[in-house]
């Protein structure tokens, strides 16, 4: 029996993996997390479980406990006889992270095995092109397919001002303008919602991706809180992860606030993120060009021209060299083991 893990995402790989090598056990996916416990959805019941001595044992990183998304092996269906136990993580086919905040370099997972990632930034004063930048950085090096959905759409006055700022540094991504309040923007939302399919939706706090959820699943699921007036922010409300099921069948996770997206190890994402100079940079006369000074600087010739920003090679640089700071850090951790 298998029909409602289907209906949560299970593919024929798990399933096999899971049938080859786990006898007398579960499989089921983490729906939630709470700190040291996880809501897990088996084919009999949802469940609270925590992680097994082994598996702890085992630890190697933060990145090795469980985290919303993922398929996991548990010793019970139900909680009759108290919580259960994980014994092992599935393969992530995609996983959404970022560093730790402070000096650690730990991976801290957001979500997992999503296929779809909706990067939320409000049309309002919450609009930060360089923040911007950073979720489409992540994003793509997630191996999920990113789209921008910019909300509250009714509350700016000079919205071609900010569908021009976008469209010179979303290359190559799809981007939905929102409007809980007209409905515009909700036909191509809907698109995205494929049963099977997983969406996560991350952005800071209040920027409208709960009241996202909630025109989703057509009902106040998700509780939300009204605009403050001071800094037209809604008051947020997420405090933990968690992944829930849409009428249509396509799944959601809805993810507390970041204040700050510290990048890993993501120079091929933000690679991705920055098709635009890697191309121009191309037909700089020298091949180590740093476009700073250098003659024949196709980069620099483009700023001139107004086909990119200051700030956006400014952002591209400050990035790089923050990838290439964690890489080297972490390739002298693993010397040093």
């Amino acid at each position: 029996m298998k029909e409602k893990l289907i209906k949560l995402g299970l593919n024929d790989r798990i399933f096999k993996e899971f049938k080859d090598n786990f006898r007398d056990l579960y499989l089921g996916r983490v729906v939630a997390e709470y700190k040291g416990l996880y809501k897990i959805a088996t084919e009999e019941d949802i469940i609270l479980a925590q992680v097994s001595g082994k598996m702890v044992h085992n630890v190697v990183s933060k990145s090795s406990y469980p985290a919303v998304g993922d398929w996991v092996v548990v010793d019970r269906t139900s909680n009759s006889t108290g919580n259960g136990q994980i014994h092992w993580i599935f393969p992530r086919k995609s996983v959404l992270s970022r560093k730790v905040a402070g000096k650690q370099l730990n991976e801290q997972i957001i979500v997992s095995n999503i296929d779809t990632i909706f990067i939320c930034m409000s049309a309002n004063k919450d609009f930060n092109p360089r923040k911007l930048e950073r979720y489409i950085s992540i994003g793509w090096n997630s191996g999920a397919m990113p789209v921008i959905i910019i909300t509250k759409i009714d509350l700016n006055h000079d919205i071609e001002n900010i569908k021009n700022e976008i469209a010179k540094i979303a290359i190559g991504l799809e981007i939905i303008y929102f409007s809980s309040i007209t409905g515009e923007g909700f036909d191509e939302l809907i698109k995205y919602t494929t049963s099977g399919k997983t969406i996560a939706f991350i952005g800071s706090s209040g920027v409208g991706k709960s009241t996202l959820i909630n025109v989703l699943l057509g009902e106040n699921k998700q509780k939300v809180n009204d605009i403050r007036l001071e800094d037209d922010k809604g008051r947020h409300t997420t405090t933990h992860r968690e992944l829930m099921v849409l009428p249509n069948g396509c799944m959601v996770i809805d993810t507390p606030g970041m204040r700050e997206i510290q990048l890993l190890d993501e120079s091929a994402g933000v690679d991705d993120s920055f098709k635009d100079i890697l191309e121009l940079a191309k037909k700089c006369k020298f091949s180590d060009c740093r476009h700073d000074k250098e003659p024949g600087c196709a980069v620099l010739a483009a700023i001139d021209e107004g086909i990119i920003s200051k700030q956006r090679l400014d952002s591209y640089n400050k990035l790089k060299r923050e990838t290439e700071y964690i890489k080297r850090k972490l390739n002298k951790k693993s010397k040093s083991k």
